[in-house]
């Protein structure tokens, strides 16, 4: 449990302040209200990101304790002040060409305003999220390198086409290309450039990671920055990003109070980046080998869904549970096959 030690102090310390705050708005029974919203939150944060949980841990086992340790204190607070705070007020900013000061007025005394002006620009951001989370997905569906396949000969078959240079990038492309049609034509550039900024971050992170593996000859760089994984910050970041706002939007169907939203989802970032230690410091991804995998394939459903919403509205409880239903299947196939190496 010392893993989760910090959560369960945010949990407290949230779960206080959404009482404190619910009883200032509207007495006793509003703070219960907020009380239990806030739990709501925490479970759908949790349901929505734990796939996010597992990939992080494949990047962070590489890590030391020092940059573990900096994901989870300096990471966390870019992931829930930033990503689940600051970005969306960023997004109705520019959307209504306000100032951020003006937007958190907004937020707070107009949040049925706020929420809309969220979900008129959910097209921009899904488009964004989803081509970067398939690029995750195809990234590792694609590596030939592999030795190990959870669903055999096909999934080694698919592998294979690896070699084959940028074949991910212009599965995206094409796949960018193709939710176009989804969208009316006055937005499609603005979805468009949405998603190409996806693939160019995606790539750019891969990039300063081959920059900063090439100065690993120099004790400096290579040790205590590539190393140190600022390259797999920067990206393990931008892979928070694409989770959380599905989780922002999907928290304004609960509740319209933004500083609800933000303590529910604060908490649920913090136990699932503790999850996220607990796995990289308990090797229970070498432990369960298509663990990694199933949660590659729910990132991969994950952004099918984000670029289908462009149009059709996607419960958000089917989003969790897809990617829960996958890694407990990877989790059992991981159990056999454990059975059958110690048999």
């Amino acid at each position: 449990m010392r893993y989760f030690g910090v959560s369960f102090v945010v949990l407290i310390v949230g779960m206080a302040a959404a009482v404190w705050w619910g009883y200032s708005r509207g007495g006793m029974s509003a703070a219960l209200q907020a009380l239990w919203i806030v739990a709501i939150l925490i479970i759908l944060e949790v349901s929505l990101s734990f796939d996010n949980a597992v990939v992080n841990a494949s990047v962070l086992k590489t890590w030391n304790k020092f940059w573990q340790d900096m994901f989870l204190t300096l990471g966390m607070f870019i992931a829930v002040f930033g990503m689940r705070l600051l970005f969306p007020l960023l997004i109705v900013a520019l959307a209504a060409d306000l100032s951020l000061r003006e937007v958190w007025h907004l937020g707070l005394n107009k949040p049925d305003e706020y929420s809309q002006h969220l979900i008129n620009h959910h097209a921009e951001v899904a488009a964004f999220g989803g081509i970067f989370l398939l690029l995750v997905f195809l990234n590792f569906l694609l590596d030939e390198s592999k030795k190990l396949h959870w669903l055999g000969h096909w999934e080694a078959k698919i592998a294979s086409f690896g070699k084959l240079s940028s074949i991910s990038v212009m599965i995206a492309i094409a796949a960018l290309m193709l939710s176009l049609t989804l969208i009316e034509e006055s937005r499609k550039f603005a979805v468009l450039v949405a998603g190409l900024w996806g693939i160019l971050i995606y790539v750019g992170v891969d990039l300063l990671s081959d920059v900063l593996e090439k100065e690993e000859d120099d004790p400096k760089v290579g040790e205590i920055i590539k190393r140190g994984g600022i390259g797999g910050f920067l990206y393990l970041e931008v892979l928070d990003a694409s989770f959380s706002f599905d989780g922002v939007i999907g928290a304004f169907a609960i509740t319209k109070d933004i500083v609800i939203i933000m303590i529910g989802l604060a908490i649920g970032a913090m136990f699932v980046r503790s999850l996220t230690v607990y796995l990289v410091r308990k090797g229970t991804l070498d432990a369960y080998v298509y663990l990694e995998h199933g949660a590659h394939y729910a990132i991969g459903v994950l952004a099918i869904i984000m670029l289908v919403s462009m149009k059709y509205h996607i419960p958000e409880v089917f989003t969790g549970l897809i990617g829960v239903v996958l890694i407990l299947a990877s989790l059992w196939s991981s159990v056999r096959y454990r059975r059958k190496e110690n048999s």
